[in-house]
């Protein structure tokens, strides 16, 4: 017996032009749901920690974005990394004036 895949609802996440990129966010915030799934399954946040983290998101909410994140891990992946390429090309383009300061008074 064959299924047909059937294209599932996120009711917490939209896409909006000129907002984060058009990157997926949750409805009514600009709290990407990669901003979730980096702190849920890279830095080992709970759902309810992450909303202890940002108290005007439901848990329903952060279900949701991780729900669509599943459904769509190698997008987000592929837009973690780029993201990650893009800042360490911008920190080799202007290193930190902060840690320049701080390498100049520890070698005085």
């Amino acid at each position: 017996m064959q299924t047909a895949q059937r294209k599932l609802r996120h009711p917490y996440i939209t896409r909006k032009k000129g907002v984060c990129g058009g990157k997926p966010i949750i409805v009514g915030t600009r709290i990407r749901v990669q901003d979730v799934a980096i702190e849920c399954e890279k830095m080992g946040y709970t759902p309810d920690e992450i909303v202890r983290a940002h108290p005007h998101l439901t848990l329903a909410q952060v279900h949701d974005a991780l729900s669509y994140y599943y459904d769509n891990i190698k997008e987000i992946d592929r837009d973690i990394a780029e993201e990650r390429q893009f800042v360490a090309e911008m920190k080799k383009l202007y290193p930190s004036i902060l840690k320049a300061k701080k390498r100049e008074r520890i070698s005085d």
